[in-house]
């Protein structure tokens, strides 16, 4: 359904040709016709002895038949639509296009009247891509058909069992039309399998049909009616498991028909086959819509306007330009390593050497944390210790220095650390213990966390 601007002049051969193309759509309405014939009346209501089993038949079929023929019809009466007067070139700029001495005047030309149309498409020497028949700016994803005579927004194909060409307005109901009729087709056989089964067995044959045996209870021409039913429904059954399972393809990576042969070229970046993927629910949602109350009715719902899309390279920008949606999109990180055992703190940071044992650890290393500093207060020297412990204690506040060589130093080598300076050691670092700090009387255990 072309244009009426773009169809071609009315002549008897123009006529003799626009009749030609719709015998294929009268072909699938005589078929469909005919199935309704031998499925209602030959198989449900002069073979079926089972009037409860007939009916719930009888309602899916109709339900089937309703929204396959439903797709159908707006698959070819869809209008392609009209690509609006600012797409088109005056006649003094294609004049002058056409006068141009070399490509790259065109091209200037060509780019010039584009510059504010919202075109990313580009033809192979990175010019805008322009229709010479159509005389205007083609937008993106679109393309010129020879049968319809006109530029078609978002083009698949053209198809001759819908009379029309499958583009941006369409293209929903076309993919529902090959769904619904595929499980039209499935429910027809599949249903009339039983008969179909019973027709070739063996009994005795009389001018009403099979014996009591037997099996077929339709009339002579019945039986042929359902024996050619079956056959046709699992001859189209198998042709649309093909072709639908094709454009559900297609539907899911944003791909039409024509782009997954000739890949889009882009001003920036050049062909890509992917460069309209948006993701698999994204693209479902682009011919489909948003709501999906309306995902399997033949109503229009699709996104978009037909003239401008979103491109594979506009999402990243997005989610480049966006850390915070990056961030969420690795889901909930509250939960660190680093919050589950203080010690791993200390593991990360530096490796742990198995090697080490007690006669060789560093003068550094880390005191256990199963003893708090409430729990060192009360823990008290040996008694023959305690009083020289005062007394050193006493020889810090004084300003005196200490001899390492004495039992108790040597008990607690912790005190005098290097050069006789007394050390004490926290859980990450080393702090010098000051003459006022051992004034207030820090007992430290002989022989208890710090190594010996």
């Amino acid at each position: 359904m072309g244009n009426d601007d773009h169809r071609r002049r009315k002549t008897p051969c123009g006529f003799c040709m626009a009749v030609f193309k719709w015998i294929p759509v009268l072909f699938i309405t005589a078929v469909i016709a005919w199935s309704y014939y031998a499925y209602v009346v030959e198989l449900c209501i002069r073979n079926s002895q089972n009037r409860i089993g007939m009916i719930f038949m009888l309602l899916f079929y109709h339900l089937f038949l309703t929204l396959f023929m439903w797709s159908y019809w707006r698959t070819i009466m869809t209008s392609v639509g009209r690509i609006p007067d600012q797409w088109r070139i005056p006649d003094e700029e294609v004049s002058r296009l056409f006068r141009a001495d070399s490509p790259d005047t065109q091209k200037r030309i060509l780019n010039n009247f584009a510059r504010d149309l919202p075109v990313t498409n580009r033809t192979m020497n990175g010019s805008v891509r322009f229709c010479e028949k159509c005389k205007i700016i083609k937008p993106d994803r679109a393309h010129h058909c020879s049968v319809c005579s006109c530029c078609v927004l978002k083009m698949d194909h053209h198809c001759p069992w819908v009379n029309n060409c499958v583009n941006f307005y369409n293209y929903k109901y076309f993919v529902l039309f090959l769904g619904y009729a595929l499980v039209y087709c499935l429910y027809v056989a599949f249903t009339s399998l039983h008969d179909f089964v019973e027709f070739w067995k063996v009994g005795a044959y009389d001018n009403n049909g099979y014996s009591a045996q037997g099996q077929l209870n339709a009339s002579g021409m019945g039986r042929f009616h359902i024996l050619f039913l079956f056959f046709i429904a699992i001859m189209f059954a198998i042709s649309l498991v093909s072709l639908f399972g094709y454009h559900i393809y297609l539907v899911l990576v944003n791909r039409t028909t024509l782009e997954s042969f000739r890949a889009p070229i882009f001003r920036v970046g050049g062909p890509d086959k992917n460069g309209y993927n948006l993701g698999r629910y994204a693209n479902f949602c682009e011919v489909f819509g948003d709501d999906w109350q309306y995902w399997f009715l033949p109503v229009f719902s699709s996104r978009g306007d037909g003239y401008s899309y979103p491109t594979s390279s506009d999402q990243s920008r997005v989610s480049t330009s966006s850390p915070t949606q990056r961030y969420d999109a690795m889901g909930d990180t509250t939960t660190s390593r680093l919050d589950g055992n203080p010690t791993d703190k200390l593991i990360g940071a530096s490796p742990l050497d198995t090697t080490n044992h007690h006669h060789n650890q560093s003068p550094h290393q880390v005191r256990s944390t199963s003893v708090l500093p409430t729990q060192l207060l009360q823990i008290q020297p040996p008694s023959p210790y305690r009083d020289e412990l005062n007394e050193q204690q006493q020889k810090l506040a004084n300003g005196q220095s200490l001899d390492c060589s004495t039992p108790t130093a040597m008990s607690s080598p912790a005190e005098c650390g290097v050069n006789g300076a007394a050390v004490y050691i926290e859980m990450i670092g080393d702090h010098p213990l000051t003459s006022a700090d051992s004034a207030k009387g820090f007992p430290r255990p002989p022989n208890g966390d710090l190594p010996v």
